[in-house]
């Protein structure tokens, strides 16, 4: 085997080591814990993974976009869904579909489209989480820091790296991200 055709083995062999190593969080961010002053309301649809329909004490029914993350997209106008959009809204619909539902507000009221802005917490039998915190831990959501709403960006983007480093969810997906690079890197260093 010639030196090049060795140099380019052994560099192929520890960037596939580097990629498959999963990301060790320096410091372990703790769960947010259920705010004093968040705003019940039930939830009377679920448009996306991202997004819910919910009524306020009030009667009044408002959209609430989840924020810090931001899951595949459901085929709009005749558009085909983005891959793992179905998984994503069938899982938000499993864990707040007619929940009663405690909304947590950040910074700002609502986005571009006037949708509520907030994070959103449903009761399980051993305790509140946050849906937002759950879509991502299960690969389901990609996290996404929208000044000023940042809050719990950090605890999110280190769920979002353990599901990458897990391959759950969309992140397991043979057309991820990752995968579609390190094939690129072989094909171009070994040839096809």
């Amino acid at each position: 085997m010639d030196r090049t055709l060795r140099a380019r083995a052994l560099f192929v062999v520890v960037l596939t080591m580097a990629l498959s190593t999963p990301v060790v969080a320096a410091q372990d961010i703790p769960q947010p814990t259920l705010p004093p002053d968040g705003e019940l309301a039930r939830v009377v649809d679920v448009v996306d993974g991202d997004t819910i329909r919910v009524e306020r004490s009030e009667g009044s029914v408002e959209r609430v976009r989840y924020i810090g993350i931001d899951t595949p997209e459901i085929g709009r106008d005749g558009e085909p869904d983005e891959p793992w959009a179905r998984e994503a809204t069938n899982m938000n619909d499993a864990l707040v579909g007619d929940e009663v539902v405690l909304l947590e507000r950040d910074v700002s009221e609502t986005d571009q489209y006037d949708r509520l802005l907030r994070y959103v917490w449903v009761e399980y039998p051993t305790g509140w989480r946050m849906v937002n915190g759950e879509l991502a831990e299960k690969g389901l959501a990609d996290v996404r820091a929208y000044e000023p709403d940042t809050k719990h960006h950090q605890w999110l983007t280190q769920l979002r790296d353990e599901a990458r480093a897990d391959g759950r969810g969309m992140y397991g997906d043979e057309a991820s991200d990752e995968g579609d690079l390190l094939d690129q890197i072989v094909e171009f260093f070994l040839g096809s």
